[in-house]
C-alpha cells in the first residue's frame, strides 16, 4: 500500500502532462528518453513553465528530436541572452529503441508523440508514445465507456447505503 507520502513525492516529480494524448492517439508502446537542456530551461522547468501538449518527435541523421514543447524562460533572467521557448530538443535514447521507432513509423505508419515531462532524481525525462490516430467513432466509444463507469460507480454507491 503507498503512503501519502509516497503519493505526494510522485506527483511532485511531474512538470507537465500531455492530457490530449490518450485522447487523440492509440498508445502502442511507450519509450523513456532524456532531454538536452541549457541551464535557463532546467530552471523554468523547476519553477513549471513547461508545456508538451503540442509537441511531437522527429528524426533527423539517425537522431531525435523534440518539436513544439514549450519552456517559458523565468521572468528574473538575464537580458543579454536570446531564450527561445519553442527551440528543437535533441532526445537520448538507446541504439535499440531509436531503431524501433524509425522503423515502425516509417513502415506501419506510427506516429511519435509526448506523454509526459518529469524528474528522475536529477534528470528531466520525457515519455513519448509510438501511437496511431483514433478516428472519431472510437472517440464516441470511449466517452460512452468512461460515462458508463461513472454512472455504474454512482449506482452501487447508492446501493451500498
Amino acid at each position: 500500500m503507498m503512503t501519502k507520502q509516497k503519493i505526494n513525492n510522485i506527483s511532485s516529480n511531474t512538470i507537465a502532462i500531455n492530457k490530449r494524448a490518450r485522447y487523440e492517439y492509440f498508445i502502442e508502446d511507450e519509450f523513456e528518453a532524456g532531454l538536452v537542456l541549457q541551464g535557463w530551461e532546467v530552471k523554468s522547468m523547476r519553477a513549471g513553465r513547461a508545456n508538451i501538449t503540442n509537441s511531437y518527435v522527429t528524426f533527423h541523421n539517425g537522431e531525435t528530436y523534440l518539436f513544439g514543447a514549450t519552456i517559458q524562460p523565468q521572468q528574473l533572467v538575464s537580458s543579454h541572452m536570446f531564450y527561445d521557448p519553442m527551440r528543437t530538443r535533441k532526445l537520448l535514447l538507446k541504439k535499440r529503441e531509436l531503431e524501433t521507432l524509425v522503423g515502425k513509423v516509417s513502415r506501419d505508419g506510427f506516429t511519435i508523440i509526448t506523454l509526459s515531462l518529469y524528474w528522475k532524481e536529477a534528470w528531466s525525462k520525457i515519455k513519448i508514445g509510438l501511437a496511431k490516430g483514433k478516428k472519431e467513432q472510437d472517440k464516441r466509444y470511449e466517452i460512452k465507456s468512461r460515462e458508463w463507469k461513472l454512472d455504474k460507480a454512482r449506482i452501487m454507491k447508492q446501493a451500498n447505503r
